[in-house]
């Protein structure tokens, strides 16, 4: 999966869980999360931007005050 989603300007919510190596149901919680960049194209739709999604990881992993939201992935 590595190569086809390396060049990728956004991911689905399901390319993320995969890249993650979490579950689709929890993917989707974390998209639905407040300080998460998802970009909603349609009401039911969103895709995750490659970019905001390393800064959102590297946030967490610095530990910084937005990575201590609780949960495992930083979701309330």
């Amino acid at each position: 999966m590595a190569a086809k989603t390396e060049n990728k300007l956004a991911y689905t919510v399901r390319e993320m869980a995969q890249l993650l190596g979490i579950g689709v149901n929890n993917a989707y919680e974390l998209a639905h999360s407040e300080g998460f960049p998802c970009v909603w194209v349609s009401a039911r739709r969103c895709v995750i931007p490659a970019d905001g999604l390393r800064r959102w990881l590297d946030e967490r992993a610095a530990g910084g005050a937005a990575g201590k939201t609780g949960g495992r992935l930083g979701v309330n």
